[in-house]
């Protein structure tokens, strides 16, 4: 039991009929989803999840498909906001886990891509209409890293290296990475981190800090508020100057390296410990011989 409900798996030919009662109030009446496309053929060969509270009522439920992909997650109205999504979630994967699958994937529809990417999935493809609402793929590695396509990948990425981070994140851009730091939902995503509670760091490593600077980069207000959570530093050595990509990591094992900086493609996910300590090494040995961007402290 975890904030009033449990996560529970369920046997489809027994309980099928309270996995659709909640799939029909979710999707059916609220989104109206066609009842013959919200039910299909794949639903007796899932594994289905079930939330539900101390009396036994169902909350909310969700299905791993058997070709690797995660699907109809539908919480009710009245119980969203208590981690309900989150749970399922996280025991669909840990499904996959256990069944060594390598990846495991879903069609998000486009409004719920930021819940996702927190919980370390990355966009991939283009937008399409399935049962008349706009989706996108999203995918996870399981471990490993996912390609990243565009921008909103670069920050599904590093919303998911926040959040998942215990006390330290590290990043390594050209200047402050225009179109991706400069976004709203990776600017939360640093902030929840920095104001969680605890001993935080956040280190940015930059090629030239006095664009960002005079460009009146949105991270520098938020790391002025939080200066005891921040710090920059510009390489000096020039070697380190002409260095093409960028990156980030943090200390549970996630990372996201871009090949060249300029661009958001690359690669990156919540489950690349080999890939993290490599980029936290070349990091850690730049950040000793790099100076401290003072004038970036408040006055």
């Amino acid at each position: 039991m975890t904030a009033g409900f449990t996560i529970a798996t369920v046997d489809y030919a027994r309980d099928h009929a309270r996995v659709h009662a909640v799939r029909e109030v979710v999707f059916v009446q609220g989104q109206q989803v066609p009842v013959e496309l919200e039910r299909d053929a794949l639903d007796p060969l899932c594994f289905h999840v079930l939330a539900v509270d101390a009396d036994g009522q169902a909350l909310g439920t969700a299905r791993l498909t058997p070709d690797r992909r995660i699907g109809r997650m539908a919480v009710l109205d009245a119980h969203r906001g208590r981690g309900i999504g989150e749970a399922m979630l996280a025991a669909l994967v840990a499904e996959a886990r256990r069944r060594q699958w390598p990846e495991v994937s879903m069609h998000a529809q486009l409004h719920a891509l930021p819940f996702y990417a927190r919980a370390g999935f990355v966009p991939s493809g283009p937008s399409f209409v399935e049962a008349g609402i706009d989706h996108r793929e999203m995918r996870r590695r399981l471990p490993g890293s996912s390609p990243i396509e565009d921008a909103m990948g670069a920050a599904a990425v590093l919303v998911a290296l926040a959040g998942h981070a215990r006390r330290d994140l590290g990043v390594y851009s050209r200047a402050m990475d225009p179109g991706l730091l400069d976004r709203m939902d990776v600017l939360e995503a640093l902030r929840r981190f920095a104001v969680s509670g605890g001993e935080r760091r956040v280190r940015v490593l930059l090629q030239d800090a006095a664009t960002p600077q005079r460009n009146g980069a949105p991270l520098l207000p938020l790391a002025q508020r939080l200066p005891s959570v921040f710090a920059f530093r510009e390489v000096r050595d020039p070697v380190d100057a002409r260095y093409p990509s960028a990156y980030a990591f943090n200390d549970t094992g996630g990372a996201c390296f871009r090949p060249l900086g300029h661009r958001f493609d690359g690669e990156g996910g919540v489950d690349d410990a080999p890939l993290a300590r490599r980029l936290q090494l070349d990091f850690d040995r730049i950040w000793e011989r790099s100076r401290p961007c003072t004038e970036y402290r408040t006055l």
